[in-house]
C-alpha cells in the first residue's frame, strides 16, 4: 500500500470498487482481449453499469463530479491487469477534454451527457501521416461554407477509430498561418463523407482500435467549431497538459501490476532450496521495481491534484510532461525486469508479464514521444530561468 494517498474517503471507496472490478471481472478477460485483438465491448458495458465513465464529468453533465486525480487512479488500477481496459478510460477523457475546456454551454449539453454515461465513446484526432509531434505540418483543412464547415484530409494512429461516436478533430482553417491557422471541431461518426480506414495490427494494447480516418468533403455544422477559428493549437496543448498524465497512469498501472506479479512468483518459485525472492540479486531487482513505482506515483498524483486545483500554464505543462515521461519509462524498465524475474516463464504467453512488456512500449510513444516530453520539460525550465533572471534585473 502506498503512503502517498491524497484521496478522500469517497474517492477511496470508488478506487476500491475499481480495484475489485479489475481483479474479478477484467483480469480474467485480459489474455483473451490480447489474443483476439477485438475491442472489448463487454468491458465498456461493465464501465457503464458501474458509472465509471462518470468519474470524468461534472454532475451537471451527468457525471459523478469530475476529478483528474480519481481518473488517474482509475486508469492505474485498471491497467494493473489490462492496459487496453485502462486505455478506454484514458481516451474517453482525451476525447472529451476539448469539449470540456473549449466547448460552449450548448456543445457541452449536447455531447457530454452521452459521454458521461458511456453511451458514446470519444476520440482525439490530431496526428496525420506526415505530422505527429509537428502539428503545424498538418494538411487536413476545414473550409467555411455558409452554416457548415467542409473538411478534407486524413488522420492516422487514432485510438478508438471505428468505435467512437464523436471525434475532436484538428484542421487548418488558414493553411498559411502555421499553428495560428489550426482550428478544432467536433465531428460525429455519422457525418456525411466521414470514413474509417485501416485498423492497424499492433505489438501491444491489441484490444484497442488504432486506425485511419478520412474526410472527403465531410460536412459538419458550423456550430461544431470549438472556441474560435485559429484557437485549435492552444486547445490541443491544453488538452495534452491534462491527458498526458493519463498515459502516465497507464504506465504506472502496468509497472505496478508487473511488480506485484513478479513478487508473488518470486515468493513461490524455489531454486537452491529457497524462494528466489530470498536470493539477493532478485530481491534487489524487486526493491528497485517497487521504488520506481512509488516514485512515479508521487509525481503522477501531484499532477492530478494540480489539475483539480485549476492549475494552468507552465508549471502544469512541465509536471504533466514529467509524469508522462517518468511513469512510462518506469513502465518499460519494470515490465522488462518482471520478465527477467520470471526467466523463461516470463517470455511465454501463459504468464501476463509478457503481455505487460509489449503493452508498455506504446506508452513511451503516444501522446508525444518521451523525447518530445524532454524537450517540453527543458523549454519550461528555460522559461523559468529567464523569468528569474529578469526578476533579478528589475
Amino acid at each position: 500500500m502506498s503512503v502517498l494517498d491524497p484521496l478522500t474517503d469517497e474517492q477511496r471507496d470508488i478506487r476500491d470498487l475499481v480495484r475489485t472490478l479489475a481483479r474479478e471481472r477484467i483480469a480474467p478477460r485480459a489474455a483473451e482481449i490480447d489474443k483476439s485483438a477485438e475491442f472489448p465491448w463487454d468491458v465498456v458495458d461493465l464501465y457503464r453499469e458501474n458509472e465509471l465513465f462518470g468519474i470524468m464529468y461534472d454532475e451537471e453533465h451527468g457525471g459523478i463530479g469530475a476529478s483528474a486525480l480519481l481518473t488517474l487512479v482509475t486508469i492505474e488500477e485498471l491497467s494493473k491487469v489490462c492496459a487496453t481496459s485502462g486505455l478506454i478510460i484514458a481516451v474517453q477523457e482525451l476525447g472529451s477534454l476539448g469539449i470540456k475546456l473549449a466547448g460552449s454551454d450548448e456543445q457541452k449539453q449536447r455531447f457530454l451527457p452521452k459521454l458521461a454515461s458511456g453511451e458514446w465513446l470519444a476520440a482525439y484526432a490530431l496526428t496525420e501521416p506526415g505530422s505527429g509531434s509537428d502539428s503545424a505540418a498538418m494538411r487536413t483543412t476545414a473550409r467555411r461554407e455558409g452554416d457548415e464547415y467542409v473538411l478534407n484530409g486524413s488522420k492516422r494512429f487514432i485510438t478508438n477509430a471505428g468505435v467512437a461516436s464523436v471525434y475532436v478533430v484538428f484542421a487548418k482553417t488558414d493553411p498559411d498561418a502555421g499553428h495560428s491557422g489550426i482550428s478544432a471541431f467536433v465531428v460525429e461518426a455519422d457525418s456525411p463523407r466521414f470514413e474509417v480506414g485501416r485498423i492497424e495490427p499492433k505489438m501491444g494494447i491489441k484490444g484497442s482500435t488504432t486506425g485511419e480516418i478520412f474526410f472527403n468533403d465531410c460536412r459538419i455544422p458550423a456550430a461544431n467549431l470549438l472556441g474560435e477559428e485559429g484557437a485549435g493549437f492552444r486547445i490541443a496543448m491544453r488538452i495534452l497538459d491534462r491527458s498526458r498524465p493519463g498515459i502516465g497512469a497507464q504506465g504506472l498501472g502496468l509497472a505496478q501490476g508487473a511488480t506485484d506479479y513478479a513478487l508473488e512468483y518470486a515468493r513461490s518459485r524455489e531454486t537452491m532450496g529457497k524462494p528466489i525472492a530470498q536470493h539477493q540479486l532478485i530481491a534487489a531487482m524487486l526493491a528497485d521495481m517497487e521504488t520506481k513505482c512509488e516514485a512515479a506515483r508521487g509525481i503522477l498524483y501531484k499532477v492530478g491534484q494540480l489539475i483539480d486545483e485549476g492549475q494552468e500554464g507552465g508549471e502544469l505543462t512541465k509536471l504533466s510532461a514529467m509524469s508522462k515521461l517518468f511513469c512510462t519509462d518506469v513502465a518499460m524498465e519494470v515490465t522488462t525486469d518482471a520478465v527477467q524475474v520470471l526467466g523463461g516463464y516470463g517470455y511465454i504467453q501463459e504468464y501476463p508479464v509478457e503481455r505487460m512488456m509489449r503493452d508498455a512500449k506504446i506508452t513511451q510513444i503516444y501522446e508525444g514521444t518521451n523525447q518530445i516530453q524532454r524537450l517540453v520539460i527543458a523549454r519550461e525550465m528555460l522559461k523559468e530561468t529567464r523569468a528569474f533572471l529578469l526578476a533579478g534585473v528589475s
